[in-house]
């Protein structure tokens, strides 16, 4: 017999099911249960289609078990509301449920406050069972609906002494084939609903990168949008794989200057979109009104950085790093002049570096793959 925690953990691997696929939605799991025993199972697979709580019932169903007198376990407060689909309340009640048990509450005014409505009518509410990992399963949904923001993702490869390149720039390739493998597959993942790569100037002058997915065998290569965050426009007739291979799914992030220059006009020419950059009253790039501008013109949910350093260290400044997969390869260069994966900071003590709580390690091939993730609360 499984108590609430762990067929909470149940429930939040259901979710998990649909990693990057139900956007403007939240994840979501859902088991039914009798006697601490996992009768049926159900996730909420994209946006417009059933809730995970319906979804559970009808694998039920399927099964022939009468889910009268059972309960069930979701990660997500049962919603209330009617919108795309009917209220999850009402599917809960009609099936004759007598207990629900309750990850973490709804907190958007249209669709919260289903507990309640579960409790009036006699159905018996348990909350906040492993409550921090249920929300963190929603932290992209939280953005979105909180900040307006995308669920920024950062990526990349280090030596074990913490280098990304030689001393000349060098840099193919630090992270295994394995790896690579798991980066494109990211890739995929963040494409499917409108998602783009992000990178700096200096990656895009110097790899001259396609941003693509390359996946042998498989169907779904999908690939994200390309977007260059640049202070130096390149010529539209420049010989860089983007500009003449994938122009329409391109995007230049520079200064307003830049934005309104010619450059950008015969860029815009050939389909590619150039952003003016916002800025703070000093000048400063004001980072997180940029991640607005691409949610609020892209209806981009997530956002892939893929380098360089400085770009990806300006992000992690501002606490707008989501998420950020480290792939450690066993190497060393043992050269002090060589790349590291970040520098500039000048901290006089342990406290002032950026602190980040490890999510998961495995291993990638002969690589360390390490997810990171902000602090609790943060």
């Amino acid at each position: 017999m499984m108590d609430n925690e762990a067929l909470m953990r149940e429930a939040l691997n259901e979710a998990q099911k649909a990693l990057y696929m139900t956007y403007p939605n939240p994840r979501v799991g859902a088991l039914l249960v009798v006697d601490g025993t996992i009768m049926a199972r159900g996730y909420h697979h994209e946006a417009g289609g059933p809730h995970a709580e319906v979804e559970c019932l009808r694998n039920a169903r399927e099964k022939g078990i009468d889910p009268k007198g059972a309960t069930l376990v979701v990660t997500l407060e049962p919603c209330k509301h009617m919108g795309k689909t009917p209220p999850c309340t009402e599917a809960i009640l009609s099936a004759g449920i007598d207990q629900v048990v309750i990850g973490t509450s709804d907190p958007t005014p249209e669709a919260g406050g289903g507990a309640e409505i579960l409790e009036s009518n006699g159905v018996r509410v348990i909350r906040g069972v492993l409550e921090e990992e249920c929300r963190e399963l929603i932290r992209d949904f939280l953005l979105w609906k909180t900040e307006k923001r995308p669920f920024v993702i950062l990526k990349m490869a280090e030596t074990m002494d913490g280098r990304i390149a030689t001393r000349t720039g060098h840099s193919q390739w630090i992270s295994s084939p394995e790896s690579r493998v798991l980066v494109h597959r990211l890739r995929s993942m963040v494409a499917q609903k409108g998602g783009l790569i992000l990178i700096g100037g200096k990656t895009f002058r110097q790899d001259n990168p396609s941003l693509t997915v390359r996946l042998s065998g498989e169907e779904n290569t999908k690939s994200p949008l390309a977007c260059v965050f640049t202070s130096h426009l390149p010529n539209a007739t420049d010989d860089y794989f983007l500009i003449r291979e994938r122009p329409g799914e391109t995007i230049f992030l520079s200064s307003a200057a830049a934005a309104a220059s010619p450059q950008a006009a015969e860029l815009r020419k050939i389909g590619v979109r150039v952003f003016p950059v916002p800025q703070f009253l000093n000048g400063s790039t004001d980072l997180k009104g940029l991640l607005r501008q691409l949610y609020a013109e892209l209806s981009c949910p997530y956002i892939l950085c893929e380098g360089g350093g400085f770009l990806g260290l300006s992000l992690l400044e501002e606490g707008l790093v989501d998420e950020f997969h480290l792939h450690l390869a066993p190497l060393f260069l043992a050269d002090n002049e060589a790349l590291p994966l970040f520098s500039g900071k000048m901290p006089l003590s342990l406290q002032e570096g950026m602190v980040f709580r490890t999510s998961s390690i495995s291993l990638c091939g002969p690589d360390v793959h390490i997810v990171l993730r902000p602090k609790a609360g943060e």
